[in-house]
């Protein structure tokens, strides 16, 4: 997901510009206003259904069609567009310090080119965004949040960052001006491989390299994803990454694949969609996300929130997130959740019928007394109640690479 060095960045220090304010940038707008990723026309040309998508025009699916593209993907594997995720670097020497004054997680044990999943909190535990941040080897942090969160996350960043050089630290941003490209499935690493000089073999889960990839130099190469299957996510410069594609789609077994797909996949592997999963109202503790926080920044407490999370995960939250598995007619979002007795208990966040497993999956939150795996309870659909299980997730195993 990463990318070392380069000029294509916009710098953002005490006299810098924010995203869009001006010089060159990675997107542009469409006559519909909806901003566009550098593979916009490439997507069109390959029969990419567009749909808006946080403000953007991304492809929904493909001639493959959603059902395909899913199994194709656990199965072979599949070539994702994200570049309309926000892509930040933090430069300096109190970076660490600026990152841990924002995050549940602990950045400061990173090693060089290792990454963590966290989150962006606030003083009342709410979770403002999901991220990933990685701490290179060039001697900055990479930051990838949500293209639903973008203006947020960067007013954010920005602002603690002038707090932060206003009291004499050392802090500043670059927003990246790279397209992102996710190769994702079990066949990933051997079709990257052909294309690499690295041992991929030796890039285990949520780690990172800078490389040349199909010939195309300046990449930085990320075991991660967002699909529970093995893959990569490649930072690749703008100018190159249709042409990247289409080497990387040379490969019979890789195919074009839109959100549709991506959300059965991540729906599958029990992954959180932010805005629908988490959000301002839910707590790390609540969304089942205590593995997040990081065991020194419990102690010091010194996160956004401290005060509310931790004293939630030795007490009693009245809610939790759950997996749920049911038969019959599909569930959707905000479907209530009922207890046995037909009382509401809780509420779907995420749901859809599980390409793999030929049941229902669904995520959601219940009181925290029905959470337990296990737990029979109900759905509401159509003003019927139809019976569902609390199960746990990942509903199918996810398949990252480790090193044994």
């Amino acid at each position: 997901m990463l990318r070392a060095g380069g000029r294509a960045a916009l710098r953002v220090g005490p006299r810098g510009r924010e995203p869009g304010a001006g010089g060159r940038r990675r997107c542009s707008s469409g006559p519909d206003g909806l901003k566009q990723t550098p593979l916009h026309a490439f997507h069109r040309q390959q029969g990419g259904r567009m749909v808006n998508f946080a403000g953007w025009s991304m492809p929904v699916l493909y001639a493959l069609g959603h059902l395909e593209s899913h199994l194709h993907t656990r199965q072979h594997c599949s070539l994702f567009d994200v570049s309309h995720m926000l892509q930040t670097k933090v430069f300096g020497r109190d970076r660490v310090k600026f990152m841990e004054s924002l995050v549940v997680g602990d950045i400061a044990e990173l090693k060089p080119d290792q990454g963590t999943l966290s989150l962006f909190t606030n003083e009342a535990g709410g979770i403002l965004d999901d991220l990933i941040v990685t701490s290179t080897s060039e001697e900055h942090l990479y930051v990838v949040s949500n293209a639903g969160c973008r203006d947020k996350d960067w007013a954010l960043m920005q602002g603690r960052a002038q707090e932060l050089r206003a009291a004499g630290c050392d802090v500043h941003l670059e927003v990246s001006e790279n397209a992102l490209l996710a190769l994702q499935g079990p066949a990933a690493a051997r079709v990257l491989q052909t294309g690499v000089s690295d041992d991929l073999a030796r890039l285990p889960f949520m780690s990172s390299a800078v490389m040349a990839v199909c010939g195309v130099p300046g990449c930085r190469v990320t075991r991660c994803g967002y699909t529970g299957e093995d893959g990569v996510e490649i930072s690749v410069p703008a100018g190159r990454a249709v042409e990247l594609a289409e080497l990387l789609l040379r490969d019979p077994h890789v195919q074009l694949a839109g959100l549709a797909a991506r959300d059965s996949l991540r729906l599958e592997a029990g992954l959180c969609l932010y805005g629908s999963d988490i959000n301002e109202t839910t707590t790390p503790v609540e969304a089942a996300l205590v593995w997040t926080l990081g065991k020194r920044r419990r102690v010091a407490m010194d996160f956004p929130g401290a005060a509310v999370i931790v004293p939630q995960i030795k007490g009693k939250v009245k809610r939790k997130r759950v997996g749920l598995l049911s038969t019959g007619p599909p569930i959707r979002p905000h479907m209530a959740i009922l207890s046995p007795e037909g009382r509401p208990v809780g509420k779907v966040t995420s749901g859809c019928p599980s390409p793999c497993l030929k049941k229902n999956v669904a995520m959601g939150y219940v009181e925290v007394e029905h959470s337990r795996a296990g737990t029979a309870l109900a759905v509401e659909v159509r003003k019927k109640s139809c019976s569902a299980l609390v199960t746990k997730m990942p509903f199918v195993p996810t398949r990252y690479h480790t090193l044994k």
